[in-house]
């Protein structure tokens, strides 16, 4: 009985010691997003959900006329 109290309190240090370590890293911006940000302003029509203006409908109907580029075949 006395391994169970043991083990019980070794576990309860062991989860202690990750919440320090947790706590720690995000006060120290270990978590910190650095790449969305910078993603995120070429997407951002698609997010916001802003109509394109009427130069860029134009030019989205001039590349909708254009015939398909056939992918070239890769021989192994």
């Amino acid at each position: 009985m006395s391994v169970i109290y043991v083990l019980i309190s070794i576990s309860i240090v062991v989860a202690v010691g990750f919440l320090i370590a947790f706590i720690s890293a995000v006060k120290h911006g270990q978590y910190d997003d650095d790449y969305t940000p910078s993603v995120r302003m070429l997407f951002d029509d698609e997010l916001t959900g802003n109509k394109p203006s009427t130069s860029e409908t134009k030019t989205s109907i001039k590349s909708a006329e254009q015939p398909a580029v056939k992918p070239k075949s890769i021989q192994i």
